[in-house]
């Protein structure tokens, strides 16, 4: 059988999975290279036998050098001669509604957007390309994170600068797009077609975090916008922060805009306001002694409420609210806080099931369904390349 390889590829980290393609594809093993860039660097994997996770170091001392330690280790693999094509997790596709085989037309038209989102295209392409020139036969397809929201309404999309800035692409995109539509799938899988199709908040909550309000299977609106640093306040980066500041800082500080991209992509959010860490798990550890700690969790539990206010007036109401990603689905307490005091919106948790990190931790008196939901970004990628092939192949056929 024919195998498919996704890549997940971050500004420190490149998670991968092989797939045997099938309906669905089927995962044969998983594993991440992180903390590229460090002389740390590691790549955890799990056996494709046993499922045992296992970490060896990695070299990696920048994205090039990672990806080829990747492809070197990854042709060591059982399954991996057998690739068909390679999935790409790429974070801004502008207009791009749909996976797309990468060409050199694509490829040149990913390095002119690069400016949209340096912390996180630049290294994809780069992985892209090094993929290409190792293996040259496979072919490569790009996954698109902003292709989820295209279905917003222009009034959504919309910035509030002069015209001709929205003629050169400024706009609202969103991100965590692949998240979201294994979400909504696996939504549907769980509780019914009819759930996926109501009016739902799907909140994306991890170092990176973001909501998204969608109605009858189509994205309203979501909180990032025009690159992943805007929105809601996140591990490393801002959120959505006042012009203004831009401008003191620049000023006062005399940061020119590569330091500035830094500070609000890199030094801010929780970690920025703790001081200590951008991991949520260590805040919660240290909330109780630590004032700044509780500061930044107090924030992002009251952002995240304020998201989901919004949101539920963009839906003219709320059937379901899912909490997913790394905060989403493993802490409590985060969610207890974000929902406390939403009964005026129909939201009540079971305290007993939040605790247990079940699927559902509604109360039974709740009018809105609160679940609790694994994303697979990777799964997804593996869903979308499958599906395309099969279509180029049905074609070639008939």
């Amino acid at each position: 059988m024919p195998n498919l390889l996704t890549l997940n590829g971050g500004s420190s980290s490149i998670k991968f999975a092989l797939h045997a393609m099938g309906d669905p594809p089927t995962p044969l093993f998983t594993g991440e290279l992180e903390r590229i860039g460090s002389s740390t660097a590691k790549l955890h994997f799990t056996d494709a036998g046993s499922y045992q996770k296992k970490e060896i170091d990695a070299a990696a001392k920048d994205q090039e050098a990672a990806a080829n330690f990747l492809v070197d280790w990854l042709e060591k693999q059982a399954g991996f001669d057998a690739v068909r094509a390679i999935g790409h997790r790429i974070v801004h596709g502008m207009q791009h509604t749909a996976p797309e085989r990468i060409t050199p037309v694509l490829l040149d038209e990913l390095k002119k957007i690069s400016a949209y989102d340096p912390e996180h295209l630049p290294g994809e392409i780069k992985l892209i390309e090094i993929f290409i020139r190792r293996r040259p036969e496979v072919e490569q397809i790009a996954c698109f994170d902003t292709s989820f929201h295209t279905s917003m309404p222009p009034v959504a999309k919309l910035l509030p600068l002069p015209q001709r800035y929205e003629a050169m692409g400024l706009q609202r995109y969103g991100f965590h797009g692949l998240s979201y539509a294994w979400l909504l799938q696996e939504l549907a899988r769980s509780a019914g077609d009819q759930a996926a199709k109501g009016r739902l908040i799907l909140a994306h909550l991890g170092n990176g975090a973001s909501l998204a309000a969608v109605k009858e299977g189509k994205c309203m609106d979501t909180s990032m916008g025009f690159s992943p640093a805007s929105g809601l306040v996140m591990g490393t980066r801002t959120g959505d922060l006042d012009p203004g500041v831009a401008w003191y800082l620049m000023q006062t500080e005399k940061l020119d805009p590569h330091q500035f991209n830094y500070l609000v992509n890199h030094h801010s959010g929780l970690l920025g306001i703790s001081g200590i860490s951008s991991d949520m798990r260590e805040l919660l550890q240290q909330q109780s002694s630590d004032r700044q700690a509780a500061r930044a969790i107090e924030l992002f539990c009251y952002q995240v409420k304020k998201w989901i206010g919004s949101f539920t007036t963009v839906l003219e109401g709320l059937d379901t609210l899912v909490f997913s990603g790394g905060i989403g689905e493993n802490s409590p307490e985060v969610r207890s806080r974000i929902c406390q005091g939403l009964q005026f919106l129909g939201i009540e948790l079971d305290e007993e099931k939040n605790q247990g990190n079940e699927e559902s931790i509604s109360a039974g008196s709740s009018k809105v369904s609160v679940r609790v939901m694994k994303t697979n970004e990777e799964s997804m990628i593996a869903e979308l390349v499958n599906t395309l092939l099969k279509t180029s192949l049905k074609n070639k056929v008939l």
